[in-house]
């Protein structure tokens, strides 16, 4: 027996999404739902897998989902993902996601690792991330993360 969704007052099997496109507010498809994780002690949605070609999957959690449609699942903020570019606050490039570093009890982000080019990578705590788009913005300037 499929698990249901309740979408504009109708009943559909969570089966259904599967392949469906997920996108944000901006339009920008992440990728097609693979999965759909329910709590088996509430029978609620919490989360989705985001499948993006050969061997990307990612989890989104229920935060970041708005709402299901019959064409879509339509993200209400944009996440972040592995290869995204990050900035500093002056649009400055400081590199791309390399790794996600996420809490393993809660399945939330706790910070980032950013490649510095060939030689090494930099966490940030998601603290220190200003916005999310298609590019990850940090809340200083370049000079102000260098390092000591």
């Amino acid at each position: 027996m499929a698990t249901r969704i309740e979408l504009d007052r109708k009943q559909i099997s969570a089966d259904e999404f599967k392949g469906k496109k997920v996108i944000d507010r901006e339009g920008i498809e992440y990728g097609k739902v693979k999965h759909i994780h329910i709590n088996s002690d509430t029978l609620e949605v919490v989360g989705i897998t985001v499948h993006k070609g050969l061997h990307k999957d990612h989890f989104l959690s229920r935060d970041y989902i708005d709402r299901f449609t019959e064409e879509s699942v339509l993200l209400s903020s944009a996440p972040i993902r592995i290869d995204s570019q990050v900035v500093d606050i002056d649009g400055r490039k400081i590199g791309k996601i390399k790794r996600l570093h996420m809490n393993t009890e809660t399945n939330e982000l706790e910070s980032i690792e950013v490649s510095d080019g060939l030689i090494g990578s930099r966490i940030f705590r998601t603290s220190e991330i200003w916005g999310v788009g298609e590019k990850v913005i940090l809340r200083q300037t370049k000079d102000e993360y260098k390092a000591p």
